[in-house]
């Protein structure tokens, strides 16, 4: 079997030709990839839209179920410190307990609940701190 040229023994021309024979080559193969992917994301799309693999269309997740609410969750965890929490540390510690959330801003949702839960929750003096109401 020959062994492929090393170019060393063409004129310039016949270099460009080959630069230029692999330029439109590698376009062509480029507009079938970009064609191919069209086809791939309107095939994705259907799928979505059907609900393809026992999941629900992208953008759309199912609401997490637990056994407690959030505020009964958050209470027991307080109860079990015994000391006033940070919103943070409340948010690390309910997440502990296997609390499930959608919710891509969770710490927001538990401080939501805090303020909203003024029959259990007190400021516990510093920003940002509660205690379980006495």
């Amino acid at each position: 079997m020959a062994r492929p040229s090393t170019g060393a023994n063409l004129n310039i021309a016949q270099l460009e030709q080959i630069l230029n024979n692999r330029r439109s080559e590698l376009n062509k193969l480029a507009k079938q990839r970009k064609d191919a992917q069209r086809k791939l994301d309107a095939i994705e799309r259907e799928i979505d839209r059907v609900g393809g693999n026992g999941s629900l269309p992208s953008g759309r997740r199912g609401r997490a179920r637990n056994e407690k609410s959030l505020a009964d969750t958050i209470e027991e965890v307080m109860r079990g410190v015994g000391k006033p929490m940070g919103v943070g540390d409340i948010t690390s510690a309910v997440q502990a307990t296997g609390y499930r959330s959608n919710s891509a801003s969770f710490r927001a949702i538990i401080n939501q609940t805090l303020i909203k839960e003024r029959k259990r929750f007190a400021p516990g003096g510093a920003r940002g701190v509660y205690q379980l109401k006495k």
